[in-house]
């Protein structure tokens, strides 16, 4: 789940930018940082999981190292969040590909605020993920002036395989407005 809202300095740019999307082979990717860049580093990572179908992690590996590696890619600046029905990873061009102890992971700007509310969010009875999300996105949201409400969601639900998915959903969730 991501926020729509790009800024540059303290000036919104866009408020409705699709940060989070659905990769090939049942893999969603979400980044934070440099718009154009992280573009650049989806194409790499579908390069990847082309080479390696089914493979996340290794895909995530070998991206990593290429990032970091490469005259070209270690000049991009963004994180990536891709994760497909077995793992979730964070993907710096420092090279590390971090799996969450937790489950929980946030990036950006409001990142921290998300990751805290979720962690609090995480061990009450009766919330799902999505719902989780949901109300960590909007906490986020109301504390970071770099959050917006425009949310977009990405889920890969459990009968996801290689090359398969759910439509995507936006929404405000304050606006009450979704689509499939």
């Amino acid at each position: 789940m991501a926020d729509g809202q790009v800024t540059l300095g303290s000036q919104v740019i866009k408020p409705n930018v699709k940060k989070v999307r659905r990769l090939q082979g049942g893999v969603v990717g979400g980044f934070a940082g440099a718009t154009a860049d992280a573009f650049t580093l989806f194409e790499r990572l579908e390069m990847k999981l082309e080479e390696h179908p089914g493979q996340l992690t290794r895909a995530a590996v070998e991206l990593a190292k290429a990032w970091r590696n490469d005259k070209y890619l270690r000049r991009l600046e963004a994180t990536m969040v891709v994760a497909d029905k077995h793992h979730t990873f964070q993907i710096t061009g420092g090279g590390d590909v971090i799996e969450p102890h937790d489950g929980v992971i946030g990036i950006g700007s409001g990142g921290p605020y998300a990751t805290a509310a979720a962690r609090a969010l995480v061990d009450i009875d009766g919330m799902d993920a999505m719902a989780i999300a949901k109300k960590a996105m909007n906490i986020a949201a109301d504390t970071c002036v770099y959050t917006n409400h425009n949310f977009i969601i990405e889920s890969i639900g459990p009968n996801d395989e290689v090359g398969g998915g759910d439509a995507a959903k936006k929404g405000d969730e304050k606006g009450g407005k979704e689509k499939k």
